[in-house]
């Protein structure tokens, strides 16, 4: 009885391996407030093949993100896109062997609605270059994508409503 388990086992992690190693390029944090300032980090975990170093990140801003600045990494040279004095896109240029991971971070104003902000990312390597931009299909709800934007969900920010103030006699509120 054990082998048939150990067997079952075996196959279970062997199928999942392959998803293990198509991790993706992923925002750090995947939530924000609408309306705030916010860091993100667009997380790279791996190259974009086995043995293959990471040589530039570039992430598109969406249109409805008001002002992005990006943070300066040592070793690495920063290039900024823009349409008018609005920013488009960055790519970040330097080197990440296979075997490490990096935070590649944009300082961003975020639109005031809540929803969700999609950053579509290349990563190009030394052989290649892995395009993270499938967008979810909302009328396809947990449809798997290979190659996945990074998403920023924006939560409804918190409203600062006075106290009420209580009933006094005499006065007209």
């Amino acid at each position: 009885m054990k082998a048939p388990i150990i067997a079952l086992l075996a196959l279970a992690a062997g199928a999942a391996a392959p998803s293990l190693a198509l991790a993706h390029v992923v925002a750090a944090p995947g939530e924000a407030k609408a309306g705030s300032y916010s860091a993100v980090a667009f997380r790279v975990g791996h190259a974009c093949a086995a043995g293959d170093a990471t040589l530039k990140v570039r992430v598109e801003v969406p249109d409805a993100v008001a002002s992005a600045r990006p943070q300066p990494k040592p070793g690495w040279t920063i290039a900024v896109e823009k349409d008018g004095d609005k920013v488009t896109a960055v790519t970040w240029t330097g080197r990440l062997p296979d075997d490490q991971f990096d935070d590649f971070a944009l300082l961003m104003k975020l639109p005031a609605q809540p929803g969700s902000l999609v950053f579509p990312t290349i990563q190009t390597c030394e052989k290649g270059e892995s395009q993270w931009t499938e967008i979810p299909d909302h009328e396809r709800p947990g449809e798997k994508l290979t190659r996945p934007a990074p998403t920023v969900r924006l939560t409804p920010a918190a409203t600062d409503q006075a106290p009420a103030m209580p009933d006094m006699p005499g006065m007209k509120h």
